[in-house]
């Protein structure tokens, strides 16, 4: 179990089978750097064209179709202080009757601070007075190379993972996906200061970031979608478009997971589902929305 600091000089905005950065092993930690969604770098320079340029892929030695690769988000720590985001609302998410009532798209800039842990809106409009939130780090984009030679954007997400932009994806989080190509080739970028649920805006509050994450190899361990789990939880992610797709995606990932590590008929887990299910909503702006299906873990002692 090694740790690894590797400086990227190239960056992918499609997620595929493509000649690996660095090659690593099960267990070994990876300390790297990443690029706004912008392709702008620690200093402000711009490194890539934008659409969440992405860092990697790293080949882990080992992994094959059919396993899954598991990612534990050690520390994600912006590089500088400052980030952006867009606004108004994203048309889809309102009514299209209100469509016409939004105002123009506006570039908007925040300041980080990473001692105080907060953001702080640098010009609030005039009725919003002061705005200062908690600095929750999170990674919108990852996961690994999809199946059939294929390259995702970055843009959007799938069974591969890519840009599902939910903010559950944080320090302490583990993140499950499948293995498609020998090595996995795993890719990450996109972090966000902050974020609300769906990325209604578009962005959450971009900027680079210091990210630290550990590989461990779950051989013959097969997943369908992403999933992953914090110190409370357990979740499930499905990635498409219409909505109801994604919620069943992800719905029936769980119901998988429960019967096959923990032993429930369908019975059993739909009474358990049934009420102690949550649902989160991860993108909904992107062309594939991601809804999560989550669990505590105290119902699975």
């Amino acid at each position: 179990m090694a740790t690894h600091r590797f400086r990227p000089d190239r960056y992918y905005s499609a997620i595929g089978t493509y000649d690996p950065v660095l090659r690593i092993t099960d267990g070994d930690t990876v300390v790297t750097d990443t690029l706004d969604a912008r392709g702008e770098d620690a200093g402000g320079a711009t490194l890539a064209s934008g659409g969440n340029p992405m860092t990697g892929p790293f080949f882990v030695e080992g992994a094959e179709p059919g396993d899954t690769l598991a990612v534990t988000i050690d520390r994600l720590t912006p590089s500088r202080a400052s980030g952006w985001t867009r606004s108004p609302l994203a048309t889809n998410v309102v009514d299209p009757a209100f469509v016409r009532e939004l105002p123009a798209s506006r570039l908007t800039y925040w300041d980080i601070d990473d001692t105080a842990g907060e953001v702080r809106l640098v010009d609030p409009p005039a009725r919003l007075q002061r705005l200062v939130l908690p600095l929750a780090p999170m990674v919108g984009c990852f996961g690994v190379a999809p199946a059939d030679g294929q390259a995702i954007s970055t843009a959007t997400s799938a069974e591969h993972g890519g840009n599902m932009d939910y903010r559950g994806f944080g320090p302490g989080t583990t993140a499950y996906f499948p293995v498609a190509v020998p090595g996995a080739l795993f890719f990450l970028g996109d972090g966000h200061a902050a974020q609300g649920d769906g990325e209604i805006v578009g962005t959450g509050i971009e900027t680079s970031f210091e990210m630290t994450f550990t590989v461990r190899l779950r051989k013959r361990w097969t997943i369908r979608w992403p999933r992953g789990e914090d110190a409370e939880h357990i979740f499930a992610v499905g990635n498409a478009r219409p909505l109801d797709q994604a919620l069943q995606h992800a719905t029936t990932e769980m119901l998988r997971w429960l019967g096959e590590d923990y032993g429930m008929d369908a019975v059993a887990a739909s009474h358990l589902l049934g009420q102690a299910v949550r649902y989160d909503i991860g993108n909904v702006f992107d062309p594939a929305y991601t809804v999560v299906c989550r669990l505590e873990k105290r119902w699975l002692a």
